[in-house]
């Protein structure tokens, strides 16, 4: 009789494998804090990112919002420690029903109170002793783009310094958009099927990811959200789409947007809508020819680094342009 197959290893902690926390972190020149924060909403799971030298000054403070599905662990905090390498305080937050954050998992039915709780935390650190003086940008990766246009618009006026998106959700492609039959029918049951995981399911992470060892290593994310779409999800997704496409014309501060031509989750023709149509003064667009959808984990490293010098250039050219700046915090 054959010995039964060996059960196979368990998958490492983290991306990197099983080195301890710390240790990764120092070996990235960041310091990493682990939190929770209470807001009205929801408890949230939060982070901070700050450069590994206590001498060195800090350019500015960067508050990041990942993606649907997602968190703001596992490779997404590549961006963060990114950013914090070049000198900025980093400040993220699991979206509520993401992560280690509150709520159903995968489920959205009110992006404005998901973006509210996420704003109640960073409105704490920005306004806060340490860093109220300085520059402050809000950064959305894809539908976390999307969140962070509905933070803007429910912040003060000049309480951000700019704006940063990766292929943000503006605009849904034709393929992914959810049917509106569907809709209409879960829709009659009167709010009882909102959080059903029962809307089809497009394969999103197959259609972000062009390099396929870093597929392989988001796919093992063990905080990622696998379900189907929930109802209430793309419902609110899609309604809140349309919301901001009729108010772009409101976002006045600088912004970066950056998107690929090959991205199968999110537009491209959203970001060009928002640089068409916002009232900024200071507004700049990219389109990388044959990108994919995860400008910054999933391409190979030589396309991440193009898309990080962009955002590094963008980002200390904006500090230098408008300096330390208390406006909105008085």
């Amino acid at each position: 009789m054959a010995a039964a197959a060996a059960a196979p290893p368990p998958p490492p902690p983290n991306f990197w494998g099983d080195t301890p926390e710390d240790e990764y972190y120092a070996s990235q020149g960041v310091r990493n804090t682990k939190t929770h924060f209470e807001t009205p909403h929801g408890k949230l799971f939060t982070q901070s990112f700050l450069p590994i030298d206590p001498t060195r000054p800090i350019k500015g403070t960067v508050f990041m919002t990942h993606g649907y599905g997602s968190d703001s662990g596992w490779m997404f905090q590549k961006i963060c420690i990114r950013y914090s390498n070049w000198g900025y305080a980093v400040f993220a937050a699991d979206l509520l029903g993401h992560g280690r954050s509150d709520g159903i998992k995968g489920y959205l039915g009110d992006l404005e109170k998901v973006a509210a709780a996420s704003l109640c935390y960073f409105k704490s650190v920005r306004l806060g002793e340490e860093y109220r003086d300085l520059p402050a940008f809000l950064f959305g990766e894809s539908m976390g783009g999307l969140a962070t246009l509905l933070m803007y618009f429910q912040s003060e006026k000049d309480l951000w310094t700019g704006l940063i998106f990766s292929a943000p959700l503006f605009v849904i492609p034709e393929p992914m958009k959810p049917s509106k039959v569907h809709l209409f029918m879960y829709g009659l049951l009167f709010g009882l099927a909102d959080t059903w995981a029962a809307m089809p399911d497009n394969k999103m992470v197959g259609k972000a990811i062009r390099d396929p060892e870093k597929l392989k290593i988001i796919a093992s994310n063990p905080r990622r959200y696998t379900g189907k779409p929930r109802v209430g999800t793309m419902r609110e997704i899609a309604r809140q789409c349309e919301y901001v496409q009729n108010n772009f014309d409101k976002v006045t501060v600088p912004f970066l947007t950056v998107h690929g031509t090959s991205d199968g989750v999110t537009c491209p023709t959203g970001s060009k809508l928002l640089y068409e149509k916002a009232s900024s003064e200071d507004k700049t667009l990219k389109i990388y020819e044959g990108l994919y959808h995860s400008l910054i984990q999933g391409e190979p490293d030589e396309s991440a680094d193009l898309v990080l010098a962009d955002m590094r250039a963008w980002i200390d050219e904006r500090v230098e342009r408008y300096g330390p700046k208390s406006s909105g915090n008085k």
